[in-house]
């Protein structure tokens, strides 16, 4: 681990992070190479037609995000990001596994890949952070 010198650290850090808290996002894996953050479905997660809704899939795989890219010397912002949903959720929970593409200097490119329970692939993020300090 970087900046967090074990997962209930990491834990406590992002404890702070009041949106991903309240819509009950988990960090349940970090190392300096990979985070993994989890979601259990709920109502409150869900659009309209039942679906579990894109804002929820996008918080969760940002979370996974932020994770991996903040057990750093730095800060880092996402500074441009995308992702492509690929399937309609199945399953009653989600994850998201952050790995790094490339882990420069001043920036990062890091692809989250998000599946249900079920073993279905639910999106593809990629984010480009910028490190503050």
């Amino acid at each position: 681990m970087g900046n967090f010198k074990n997962l209930e650290e990491a834990r406590a850090y992002f404890s702070c992070d009041r949106f991903a808290a309240e819509n009950g996002l988990t960090l349940d894996e970090l190392d300096e190479y990979h985070a993994v953050t989890s979601l259990t479905v709920g109502d409150r997660h869900k659009n309209a037609y039942g679906g579990v809704m894109g804002g929820a899939i996008f918080t969760l795989a940002d979370y996974a995000f932020a994770a991996l890219t903040n057990d750093r010397e730095r800060i880092t912002v996402a500074q441009q990001v995308s992702i492509s949903y690929l399937s309609t959720v199945k399953g009653s929970r989600l994850v998201a596994t952050a790995r790094f593409k490339k882990d420069g200097r001043s920036s990062c490119v890091v692809n989250v890949d998000v599946v249900d329970d079920t073993g279905r692939e639910i999106a593809q993020f990629v984010g480009t952070g910028f490190k503050l300090k």
